[in-house]
């Protein structure tokens, strides 16, 4: 079993009453830079293996 629909609609709601609506854009956009940052370091790390199996 899966998340579905209707789960995802209770989630939205919780996190809006949390955080109320003027914070979710500061909030998306953190975790968006972060995902980024992550990802960037990844392919960092990548990198550094292949030059290091040369």
């Amino acid at each position: 079993m899966g998340i579905g629909a209707p789960q995802l609609i209770l989630i939205a709601l919780v996190v809006l009453l949390l955080f109320g609506g003027r914070k979710i854009p500061e909030l998306m956009k953190g975790l968006g830079q972060g995902v980024k940052e992550f990802k960037n370091a990844t392919d960092d790390k990548k990198k550094d293996d292949e030059k290091k199996d040369k």
